[in-house]
């Protein structure tokens, strides 16, 4: 039967550590860790057990034979990333071989176990602060929790925890956020004490919290969305897929009626993973998100809209198109919905027709193509609503008397405008400064050494603000694992600054700070 990882993977290789077998690959223990969207499923060398579906955090592992048809080419994409390779880990030439001749199933070579995040049995417990309840502080946190007798206290700026899992994630990807699940038991743990609503840097101060913990870790994400440089884009109608985002998802800081979808065409400048879940909202039934964990105004808005079409706006060409293989995947069996390429520059079909079949590319084979007349209203003659792929075209403005009402963009023979009632930007997001600590504008991110801050002793990062905007969920828990490495170090070299003051001092600091 053997089983097979699916479209929801967030690569947190939970299912590596339970696997008898080793046929999930790759582990991160291997090079190629981090360098796929994905982790695969060795059919060959699967013993049919299931640990691996009962361990993953989001749902994403299925026995082959009950794949429902959206799903099922995945069982062609965990054994072709075998198969093209010709090992058990593709790009990992030290990797266990484990259908190795003479050998079964059950006799890989493991790696040697490593106790690298703990402490002396004699070491008292360390007071940690956690300052982000994204999935980032959450496995700082469990790390710390699960290795050591540290006492852990959480701190978050909004009055509900969960960070991206709660508000980054569609609603539409319920399985994505069950990850949730797995850190909850954390936020009632013994050893844990939440703050939530409180923000270092206004209520108090880095150095104040430093003053009353043994280590501060900073898991605040990157916040911030990247601008376009071009003319127009902050007139109404015109702003970020960040905010699209929050508002769809409920975020307390934007306003229920921060989106109108009165227009009929929505340009969005991007064509990345963020880009197409809300092209996907924007296009998708709204009963189909009744069920869902959707924000009511964003429903009601979502049945008031008269959206038509939803424009990808993509720099580059098709092999270069910045989501993942499977969100794609996903967006070709949305129910109503034509996909269209526009196909105003040869090179784009040609590079589709000339993509290997593992590449992204390939996703977008057999989907209608033509030249778009811009100058026609979409859903014109009750055509059902659309998601044009416009790749090689770049926004130059976004134009408008006082409102958006087009983007100017490249293309073909020069540039032309794309007739627009909003305007999506979804071109990457960065961090943001933090009060008190180091901060490099290039990359985005506070200067570290593994996690270390340059330059202030007992004060750590960890997540997209330690190492930028790349990876998804999972990747934050092999960086959480270096983090804490370097934390624990610390304490045992006696490198950590000795706190001023105790956990109830810090209770009553943050009483008269934040009532």
């Amino acid at each position: 039967m053997a089983f097979a990882i699916t479209q929801t993977c967030c690569s947190d290789a939970t299912c590596v550590s339970v696997c008898p077998v080793n046929c999930i690959h790759p582990t991160p223990e291997e090079r190629a860790f981090g360098s796929t969207e994905m982790l695969h499923i060795d059919p060959k060398a699967c013993i049919d057990c299931g640990a691996c579906a009962d361990a993953c955090p989001v749902d994403a592992v299925f026995p082959v034979d009950r794949l429902p048809d959206e799903l099922r080419e995945y069982e062609r994409i965990n054994a072709a990333y075998f198969e093209e390779a010709g090992t058990d880990a593709p790009g990992d030439a030290e990797a266990p071989a484990g259908r190795a001749e003479g050998t079964g199933p059950t006799f890989h070579d493991w790696s040697e176990p490593s106790f690298d995040r703990v402490l002396p049995a004699d070491f008292g417990p360390l007071r940690v602060a956690v300052v982000g309840t994204g999935p980032a502080g959450m496995y700082a946190a469990r790390d710390l929790l699960l290795h050591t007798p540290a006492e852990v206290t959480l701190i978050d700026r909004l009055p509900v925890a969960g960070g991206l899992v709660r508000y980054g994630v569609a609603p539409d990807h319920p399985a994505t956020r069950k990850v949730g699940e797995s850190f909850a038991r954390f936020h009632t743990h013994p050893r844990v004490r939440t703050y939530l609503g409180l923000d270092v840097g206004t209520h108090i101060t880095a150095e104040e919290l430093a003053a009353h913990h043994d280590a501060v870790v900073y898991a605040v994400g990157a916040s911030a969305d990247r601008r376009l440089g071009v003319p127009g884009e902050d007139r109404p109608g015109s702003i970020s897929a960040t905010t699209f985002v929050a508002w769809y998802n409920a975020h307390p800081e934007v306003a229920p009626d921060a989106v109108d979808l009165s227009a009929e065409r929505v340009v969005v400048v991007g064509n990345g993973n963020v880009a197409l879940d809300v092209a996907r909202i924007l296009v998708s039934d709204p009963e189909t998100l009744a069920g869902t964990e959707i924000a009511g105004h964003a429903l009601a808005e979502l049945r008031r809209s008269k959206v038509r079409e939803v424009v990808l706006l993509g720099r580059r060409g098709p092999r270069d198109a910045a989501c993942t293989r499977s969100e794609l995947l996903a967006l070709r069996h949305l129910p109503g919905v034509d996909l269209l390429i526009d196909d105003h520059d040869p090179r784009i079909g040609a590079a589709i027709d000339a993509a290997a079949a593992e590449d992204t590319a390939a996703v977008l084979r057999g989907l209608a193509r033509e030249t778009v007349d811009w100058s026609l209203s979409p859903g014109a003659d009750g055509q059902p609503r659309r998601i044009v792929f416009r790749f090689l075209s770049a926004p130059v403005a976004v134009c408008g008397s006082e409102e958006t009402g087009a983007v100017r963009v490249t293309g073909g023979a020069g540039e032309l405008e794309i007739p627009a009632g909003l305007v999506l930007r979804a071109v990457g997001s960065r961090g943001v400064p933090q009060a008190g600590l180091p901060f490099d504008e290039a990359t985005g991110t506070v200067p570290h050494a593994h996690g270390r801050v340059t330059g202030r002793p007992g004060t750590y990062v960890v997540g997209w603000i330690k190492r930028g905007p790349s990876g998804g969920i999972g990747a934050n828990r092999t960086c959480a694992a270096e983090t804490v490495g370097s934390l624990l170090a610390d304490a045992v070299a006696g490198a950590l600054p000795a706190p001023s003051g105790g956990p109830k001092a810090f209770r009553r600091l943050v009483r008269r700070r934040r009532r």
